[in-house]
């Protein structure tokens, strides 16, 4: 729910340029926003016209309008952000979010944002991607002097070049990013382009990753790749809203990368292009078919597709421990360990003890176990046959014919109306035994059995199989596997 409150700040600070007194004169207020939930799109009232994006489990900062000038006012500040439901983090962000708000304008917008530091130590803010002048470019120390607690800086620039762009401090990074001080900028078009489509879906969204340990609040900062949990905009599925959109529309993905990793981003049922990075508009002629992106650290990525086909689609990181919650990365695989004879033993002294792992980590999803108070199940989430055993960098493109043009609610699941004959579904009966390759025959009466070659006397490991009468097999050994580690 979005709500305004008044900040009175002592004295305004000039970041590094030339800003006039009018302007300082009167601080916009500040928007607040302590919802998770995916907020409808912020159609403008004022400035030139756009198509708004949607920010999935966020919101665009609202502005207003002085003598010509788009004015934003950000709060660094801390914040609470549940992550899934049950679990909330104890993060930093802007204007009670993390990530903060996204900031959207019109290519040739002079934009002027006020930052205000309710941080425990100074910051800034880096408009990643940006066209504009050095002391904007909001790196404490060599383009600005550091924004301390209780100041308020403000940054003015022309949005030169539309895009897809994000913001961040650069300022204690290591500190600031891990605790989740991010946010998303978009620029549209200010006319037709020839290298930007106009769309009926455009959503946006930042790739995040924190290390939280069950029953804990807030993040390790010191942490360089073992992280236990992978988010988009600091949500972890099942806490991850569905991408809803009408079959038929143009779809554009907007996705920055601010973890300490690449992913690889898949969507299922369709093909996409990538029609833009933080660079700009991607030539036609450099554009090819793809169902997934790889994001490294730092970039952006944005896709646009058509929603054809009906249904709902996994769309997700395909790194695949990207895509469960913490509590795993310490369990031990334990498939093939029969543990029947310990477990009733140990069952005796600790009445809800259960192996866990000895199937396949599926078992996890299944048990309901006792959590620490704060935290989620490693894989969660249900679908309409069963546990989608899914977690952190994944959610649902959900396309149907019936949702209405500028509908983002959810349509619910497609089972309910898939066509006859359309459904995977198991077959009748008892499976049929696999087919073995049968013996080799045995030598007939007088004949001299074969003299082994030269490669055969070399590795005789790999005929043993082909002996006569000998059946064919296949041996398994175990091996522990070592601990998981860097992603």
């Amino acid at each position: 729910m979005l709500s305004r409150r008044n900040l009175f700040v002592g004295a305004a600070a000039v970041s590094a340029a030339s800003v006039s007194r009018v302007a300082l004169a009167a601080i916009p207020e500040a928007v607040q926003q302590t919802s998770p939930d995916t907020a409808p799109p912020l159609i403008p009232n004022s400035g030139r016209p756009y198509n708004p994006v949607v920010t999935l489990n966020g919101w665009t900062c609202p502005w207003r309008m002085k003598d010509g000038v788009k004015e934003f006012h950000l709060v660094a500040e801390p914040v609470v952000r549940e992550m899934a439901p049950g679990f909330k983090a104890h993060l930093w962000g802007y204007n009670g979010q993390s990530p903060g708000p996204t900031i959207e304008v019109v290519e040739g917008d002079r934009v002027r944002i006020y930052v205000t530091n309710r941080l425990p130590e100074h910051t800034s803010v880096h408009w990643h991607g940006q066209r504009l002048p050095n002391g904007m470019d909001g790196v404490s120390g060599l383009t600005q002097p550091s924004i301390k607690p209780g100041q308020t800086f403000v940054y003015e620039f022309v949005a030169r070049r539309p895009g897809t762009f994000m913001y961040h401090p650069h300022a204690d990074e290591m500190t600031q990013m891990a605790m989740g001080m991010m946010g998303f900028w978009v620029t549209h078009p200010k006319t037709r382009h020839p290298l930007i489509s106009e769309v009926q879906r455009d959503f946006c969204f930042l790739l995040s990753s924190y290390d939280i340990d069950p029953g804990s609040y807030t993040p390790k900062i010191m942490t360089m790749t073992d992280f236990n949990l992978w988010s988009w905009n600091s949500r972890i599925f099942p806490g991850i809203d569905s991408l809803n959109v009408r079959h038929g529309d143009r779809v554009r993905l907007r996705v920055g990368n601010l973890t300490m990793t690449n992913h690889p981003i898949h969507l299922h049922g369709h093909e996409f292009e990538v029609t833009g990075t933080d660079g700009g508009p991607v030539p036609k002629s450099a554009r090819w078919p793809e169902v997934t992106t790889d994001i490294a650290v730092g970039q952006m990525r944005q896709m646009e597709f058509i929603a054809d086909e009906e249904g709902d689609w996994a769309f997700h990181c395909h790194k695949s421990h990207h895509t469960m919650n913490a509590m795993g990365h310490d369990v031990e695989t334990l498939i093939g360990v029969d543990h029947t004879g310990l477990a009733s033993k140990i069952t005796r002294l600790i009445p809800d003890y259960m192996a866990m792992g000895e199937r396949g980590m599926a078992d996890m999803g299944e048990m309901e176990m006792p959590l620490p108070d704060n935290t989620a199940p490693m894989m969660a989430g249900q679908g309409p046959y069963g546990g989608l055993e899914m977690g952190g960098m994944f959610s649902v493109l959900k396309v149907r014919k019936q949702q209405k043009a500028g509908d983002y609610s959810d349509p619910g699941w497609y089972a309910a109306q898939a066509p006859k004959g359309t459904v995977a579904a198991p077959v009748p009966g008892a499976a049929a035994p696999a087919a073995r390759q049968a013996p080799a025959p045995a030598a007939a009466p007088g004949m001299k059995p074969h003299k082994p070659g030269m490669h055969q006397q070399m590795h005789p490991q790999m005929h043993q199989q082909h002996k006569p009468g000998a059946a064919a097999a296949t041996e398994v050994k175990v091996r522990k596997p070592s601990k998981h580690e860097g992603h």
